[in-house]
Formats: C-alpha cells, sequence, structure tokens
C-alpha cells in the first residue's frame, strides 16, 4: 500500500492572463488615456480662444468709449468756432466809429469852425439875410453832418466786412458771439448813423431856418 500523498499545492494557480483594455494598459504604464489627451487639447483650444477674443472686445470699447454709435453725426459737418485778432480788433473800431460819429467827431468839430470862418468873411459880400444865414452857419452844419455820415459809412462797411469774413475763408468757420454781437452793434449805429446825417445835410430833419420879411 502506498501511504505517500501528494502534498497540495501551497499557493494558488495564477488566472489565466486576460485581455487589457487600451485605458488599463496606459494606466498600467503611467502614461495619459487617449480621451483625456483630446479633452485637455480641447481644453487648451478654448482657452487660447477667449484670450485671444478678450483684447478685441477691449479694443471695440476703445473705439467707441461711450457706447453708442451714431453713425448720423459723423456725417454731420460741425463748426469751428474760430475768433483771430484781427476780426476782434475790426469790430471794436467799427463800433467806435459808430458811436463816435453819433456823438459829433473832432475832425468834424474843426471842419465846421473853418466853414464858419470862411462864411463870416464871404457874409460881408451877401445882398441878402438868407445868404449871410447860409455863410455863416449853413455850410458848418452841412459840412459836420457830411464828415459824420463818411465815418458812420465807414464803420458800416467795416462792421459788415467783419460779419461776411468767415463765408469766404475756411469752410466751417464760425465767429465767437461776442465778436459777432459787437459787429451788430456797429452796423446798427452806422445805419443809424447814415440816416441821421443824410436827413440833416439835405435840410430834411433840420431845415435852415429863413429871416423874416
Amino acid at each position: 500500500m502506498d501511504t505517500t500523498k501528494t502534498s497540495a499545492p501551497l499557493t494558488p494557480e495564477a488566472d489565466p492572463a486576460e485581455p487589457k483594455t487600451p485605458a488599463q494598459a496606459d494606466r498600467a504604464d503611467g502614461s495619459t488615456p487617449a480621451a483625456t489627451k483630446a479633452d485637455t487639447t480641447k481644453a487648451e483650444t478654448d482657452v487660447s480662444t477667449s484670450d485671444t477674443e478678450a483684447p478685441t472686445g477691449e479694443a471695440d470699447g476703445l473705439d467707441d468709449p461711450d457706447g453708442l454709435d451714431d453713425p448720423d453725426g459723423l456725417d454731420e459737418p460741425k463748426e469751428r468756432i474760430v475768433g483771430s485778432v484781427g476780426a476782434a480788433a475790426s469790430a471794436i473800431v467799427a463800433a467806435g466809429l459808430g458811436l463816435v460819429a453819433l456823438s459829433g467827431t473832432w475832425v468834424s468839430r474843426v471842419i465846421a469852425e473853418r466853414q464858419t470862418l470862411i462864411g463870416q468873411i464871404e457874409s460881408v459880400n451877401a445882398t441878402s439875410t438868407e445868404a449871410k444865414i447860409a455863410a455863416l452857419y449853413g455850410d458848418a452844419w452841412h459840412l459836420t453832418a457830411l464828415v459824420n455820415g463818411v465815418v458812420s459809412t465807414l464803420a458800416l462797411l467795416l462792421a459788415v466786412f467783419v460779419l461776411a469774413r468767415p463765408a469766404f475763408g475756411v469752410p466751417d468757420r464760425v465767429l465767437p458771439v461776442w465778436i459777432r454781437s459787437v459787429a451788430w452793434a456797429a452796423v446798427a449805429l452806422g445805419a443809424l448813423g447814415i440816416l441821421l446825417f443824410g436827413a440833416m445835410y439835405f435840410d430834411l430833419l433840420l431845415p435852415m431856418p429863413k429871416a423874416a420879411g
């Protein structure tokens, strides 16, 4: 009788090798799975795209800081308010001439006194009272009105030149309000002086006095 027994194996037998999936094989090798690599690549693409688009939005904000698009406003011409020293000085001189003409200039007074002296000399040979009045006073008054009327005309012409000058210069150029106001005041003074002294010169406002009988 054979009493010898076959000893049982001490260790369990190894299971037969099972097929592994590519993902498990990559984990075993320590490498990244293919799906994970694809996701990582997509995420990097999204981040780079967002970084690229961010400056574009900032640039759009810089181009339109108010956030308002007004294409119609860009087509409308804008007036430029430009005031020169010459225009300002001319407007002030024109207003001064118009005011001085109405109050009487020194030149007109001197001319009137000279004409009065000439009338006194000529009145010696005058044959009538009306001729003496005309020689002593009438000619002096007419010369005074004439000189002041010429000064008023100069004031009016200078003021009109100041107001009309921008139309023949740089396009869309507008004078400041104060220059235009002074120029229009000079126009009014000049026109008033021309009417007043014209009526005086032609004896329409203050006719020459006549001697009785």
